[in-house]
């Protein structure tokens, strides 16, 4: 059946006077109708829905089948539905990968394989020859077992890297949060999780949802109606049908009173702020376009919004803050933060408390309206540029179930919202007393401020909730007793007294986007603060980190430069050999921080103050004096481990590096280990 979209467009038009008054904008025109493009849509017997859009201004075509699954609960094989897409894209009962990806290639062709789509690009003249490979991959997948190897070990590499980025840190929390753990949009991957994936369940979530009565076909381009219906029907009639039972969906309760969730990450010079929770827009709701207006406004159009206004251009405070209100037919979700200082996080939080209060309290002014409905008009008029927007209209609207003039009717209903409208809106939507605040930073310095907005609570990385990491019974211990006993566990006074010099080489293997970097790094340490870090990185080459004679430098790429504090006190306090003898004569402010775990051990906590721009933090452990981790702030956190005797001394044969400039923790393995060795003193310059 064939059916036409038409659209209302919006054109700005000024009256024809003899004066013109420049100095105004134009006032918008009443919407007229524009064509926007026809299509075709069927079925066939088995239930597979067709949308056909024809373009000839391309010699090129698309396909694109999508299943329409419902949520997926993954519960402890959580991860595996992600790797579907790879698996069966790994290659057919006919075909290796290799074979397939080499045909594939020869037609500049690309085909895409996902957990709930399947689809090809192409010119057009190869239109069937893909049709062939896009169906093999949908009816006879070979299900290699390298593949979903290789899918689990890209995955845990993800996990890994995400591990130390704040800002994914906040998204797991906050939907654990928003959601629950056992909820289908709150449930974690995990390295467990990943673990327990085989190649059953990747043949059953195919087995079950790859039917064609929930599938949905779109074809775009250089294409006649009556050839596609054809190719349809060859490629695709002879596919079984079968029943799919899908999952309903619980919805999510939010808080009933603001909760303040602090994931303590001590290395953290900025706290990344998302405040949260769940809101029910559906698609083709009533306040469906009120609450993208709304959005627009606060914080959802770059930078001419209310909260760069005032937290970037006015305050200061951050680089963007940003506002997102979703849509979805199930639960969509708000997210409003940004990254700021730790200084003023809890200033930070009283503006953004205003901006949110603000947009109940008040109406917003023509203008601020005006511009975001030429924003959204804009972004609309952007779409139309697509060819298949036609065909993504046309299935939004079977699977939302709007009218059929839904987007015809789209700029219309824009136009119409009023400042009263959003005001209605945002007090429906805008709900920060009943919010989750997730905040990753150092808890020790925000914590305590950050009470005024609701109930603090502390949660790891996971979503799990912890003790409060900023209470620690601060025992009557000095720091040189710390100190000492550390000096008496590394091999005692007398013998680290005589240590004039260290060498340790070591590599390190950085895993990151599915590939695997050497990493090869040498330090050298000449008393009494002489310091060298050199390091060979895949692609930039060889990097030093130099402390000698008061100076700190970087050499990189054959040039030289002069580092400044803070990083001169960090290289300088690196140098230093077993330090912890001196650090009063240096002139380092020592503190004792009481005892906390790191990595299931307890440790004795030590803020050293390098400078007035620099401090750092060493752990100690309580049972063996060694040391096992320094927490170097915006260079990251080093854990210590596999201490091995060398000439009388204990030296960490391994040190795992993560935060600061690192994608991913990195674990560096000693290769070898000199002790009062010769060390040039070119090493140094």
């Amino acid at each position: 059946m064939k059916k036409l979209f038409t659209i209302a467009l919006a054109l700005l038009t000024v009256a024809a006077t003899a004066q013109i008054d420049r100095s105004k904008l134009p006032e918008p025109a009443p919407a007229k109708e524009l064509k926007l493009g026809d299509f075709d849509q069927f079925s066939l017997k088995n239930g597979l829905q067709v949308i056909v859009v024809e373009n000839d201004k391309l010699p090129t075509l698309s396909w694109t089948l999508s299943f329409i699954t419902g949520p997926i609960t993954e519960g402890d094989k959580a991860g595996y539905v992600g790797m579907v897409g790879p698996v069966l894209r790994g290659g057919t009962t006919s075909k290796t990968k290799e074979v397939l990806d080499e045909e594939i290639d020869f037609m500049g062709a690309n085909i895409f394989v996902g957990s709930s789509s399947i689809g090809a690009f192409s010119l057009s003249k190869y239109k069937e020859d893909v049709l062939k490979l896009m169906t093999d991959f949908l009816y006879n997948p070979s299900f290699p077992e390298a593949e979903l190897e290789k899918a689990k070990t890209q995955t845990k590499t993800g996990l890994l890297q995400n591990k130390d980025n704040p800002n994914s840190i906040s998204a797991v929390v906050g939907s654990v949060l928003n959601y629950g753990k056992d909820h289908v949009y709150g449930e974690l991957t995990t390295e467990e999780t990943v673990d327990n994936i085989t190649m059953d369940d990747i043949r059953s979530h195919y087995q079950k949802f790859f039917k064609p009565n929930i599938g949905y076909l779109v074809v775009v381009g250089d294409i006649k109606k009556k050839e596609a219906k054809k190719l349809v029907k060859k490629y695709f009639s002879d596919w079984d049908k079968a029943d799919v039972e899908k999952e309903g969906f619980a919805p999510p309760v939010n808080p009933e009173e603001t909760v303040v969730a602090i994931i303590d990450r001590p290395s953290s010079v900025q706290s990344v702020i998302n405040i949260t929770y769940t809101i029910d827009n559906k698609p083709g709701s009533t306040d469906n376009e009120k609450v993208s207006l709304l959005n627009q406004i606060l914080g959802g159009a770059g930078l001419a919004t209310r909260l760069n206004s005032n937290l970037r251009e006015d305050k200061g405070y951050t680089y963007g803050a940003n506002s997102s209100m979703g849509s979805s037919r199930y639960s969509a979700t708000v997210g409003i933060g940004a990254s700021v200082r730790n200084e003023v996080t809890d200033s930070a939080m009283v503006q953004f408390m205003y901006e949110l209060n603000r947009l109940r309290d008040e109406p917003v002014s023509q203008k601020e309206l005006d511009l975001a409905k030429n924003t959204m008009r804009g972004n609309f008029a952007r779409s139309l540029e697509s060819r298949g927007t036609v065909a993504q209209f046309a299935l939004s609207a079977k699977l939302n179930n709007l009218p059929e003039d839904y987007y015809a009717n789209y700029l219309k209903r824009v136009d119409a919202i009023t400042a009263a409208d959003l005001q209605e809106t945002a007090r429906k939507f805008i709900r920060p007393e009943n919010a989750n605040i997730v905040i990753v930073g150092k808890a020790e310095e925000i914590a305590e401020k950050l009470k005024p907005f609701g109930k603090v609570k502390f949660f790891d990385a996971d979503g799990n909730e912890v003790e409060d990491p900023t209470k620690v019974e601060i025992a009557d211990i000095s720091t040189q007793s710390i100190f000492d006993k550390y000096i008496e566990a590394v091999g005692g006074r007398a013998t680290i007294d005589n240590v004039k010099s260290t060498m340790n080489k070591s590599e390190g293997t950085l895993s990151f986007s599915g590939q695997e970097f050497k990493l090869a790094r040498t330090v050298y340490r000449s008393a009494p603060d002489s310091y060298a870090d050199v390091q060979n990185i895949p692609g930039q080459g060889e990097i030093t980190q130099l402390y000698h004679g008061g100076t700190a430098s970087l050499k990189a790429g054959g040039q030289k430069q002069t580092l400044p504090d803070p990083s001169a006190s960090l290289l300088k306090y690196l140098g230093l050999m077993y330090g912890e003898r001196f650090y009063n004569e240096m002139g380092f402010e020592t503190t004792y921080k009481g005892v906390q775990k790191v990595n299931d051990e307890e440790a004795h906590r030590v803020e050293i103050k390098l400078s007035s721009t620099m401090t750092v933090f060493a752990y100690y452990s309580v049972a063996t004096g060694l040391k096992i981790r320094m927490d170097i702030g915006p260079a990251g956190i080093i854990d210590l481990s596999d201490y091995r005797e060398v000439n009388g001394v204990k030296v960490p044969f391994n040190f795992t590096q993560s935060g600061g400039q690192l994608p991913v923790p990195v674990s560096y393995i000693s290769s070898e280990v000199v002790i009062n060795g010769e060390i040039g003193e070119t090493v140094f310059n």
